[in-house]
């Protein structure tokens, strides 16, 4: 177990990056997630097929990862309430919508196609980021 928490970050983003230059390489198409759902949830003609695969197969590897390594998921779903989770979900749906993509479309799709505005984005979430960071440890205390 020790080796895949080692090498599970690295492995995984390879295989993140491949699998969205394969995408765009054999089938023209960005592998941006908040995208491809957008696209099968309001159904785009055509295009139904490879989207409902490619979210099966999101599914489906985080469900063969929980069943070679239950240890990789905390217990109970790492806590919070129903409600709680569906409102994230939904502020997260809202902010890809408003950005024209979620942070790792932008940070793996667009980076790599030399996009100024995933550039842009991406500068922007790390920013946030840290500055939440900074606040949540320092002003608030929250992990203490």
């Amino acid at each position: 177990m020790h080796e895949l928490l080692a090498t599970g970050p690295l492995v995984g983003g390879a295989l993140i990056g491949l699998s969205a230059s394969l995408l765009l390489l054999f089938n023209g198409r960005v592998a941006g997630v908040s995208d491809v759902l957008g696209g099968l949830l309001f159904r785009r003609p055509g295009e139904t097929a490879w989207r409902a695969a490619f979210m099966a197969g999101l599914l489906l590897g985080g469900l063969a990862l929980a069943a070679a390594h239950p240890g990789a998921f905390p217990a109970g779903g790492g806590g919070g309430s129903l409600g709680l989770v569906v409102v994230a979900g939904l502020l997260v749906g809202y902010g890809a919508r408003l950005g024209n993509g979620c942070t790792s479309g932008h940070g793996v799709c667009g980076l790599s196609r030399l996009s100024v505005r995933s550039l842009c984005a991406t500068m922007t979430f790390m920013v946030t980021a840290a500055i939440a960071v900074h606040v949540s440890l320092h002003a608030i205390g929250a992990a203490r």
